[in-house]
């Protein structure tokens, strides 16, 4: 548990300031993406139809209920570091679906712009899976207030 804890803490630190300026702008797009998705949920149905994976068919409809909702709440989450690692693991499911089943319909071509933002958005999900939410987020400002009064040092390190 204390390696665990050390890993961790080694991890957040020496990621780089604008690794989160990525995070946020990644959160704020996987928001954005719900927001449309809501708004046109007849389109998603007709993606997840045309999709050829006929083990969701029964499901369609509940999946365009569900997809929007866990990309707006995985966006905020993600934009504001607040369990990253989780968030984006279970973003990384969807954005599967969309690189493989949704967007092969536009053809794999840098013109497919849906493609090229699937591909670069499950990327850097996989990058924060691996390297957390880093210094700047809500996961470390939770931790530090924590551990403020019971460790020396948090307080001071959080406030640099």
């Amino acid at each position: 548990m204390e390696l665990d804890h050390k890993i961790l803490k080694k991890s957040s630190n020496k990621q780089p300031v604008w690794l989160t300026l990525v995070r946020v702008i990644l959160g704020f797009i996987l928001f954005w993406k719900g927001i449309q998705f809501i708004q046109d949920t007849s389109h998603l149905e007709s993606l997840l139809q045309n999709s050829r994976f006929h083990l969701i068919d029964n499901n369609i409809r509940l999946l365009s209920y569900v997809i929007p909702y866990i990309n707006l709440l995985g966006g905020l989450f993600i934009a504001s570091g607040l369990f990253t690692r989780w968030t984006s693991l279970v973003q990384i499911p969807i954005l599967i679906g969309a690189v493989v089943f949704s967007n092969m319909q536009g053809g794999m071509s840098f013109s497919n712009n849906d493609l090229v933002l699937s591909v670069i958005t499950l990327i850097l999900l996989t990058v924060f899976v691996i390297k957390g939410s880093g210094y700047i987020s809500a996961d470390e400002f939770f931790k530090t207030y924590y551990n403020a009064g019971t460790e020396s040092g948090y307080t001071q390190n959080f406030f640099r």
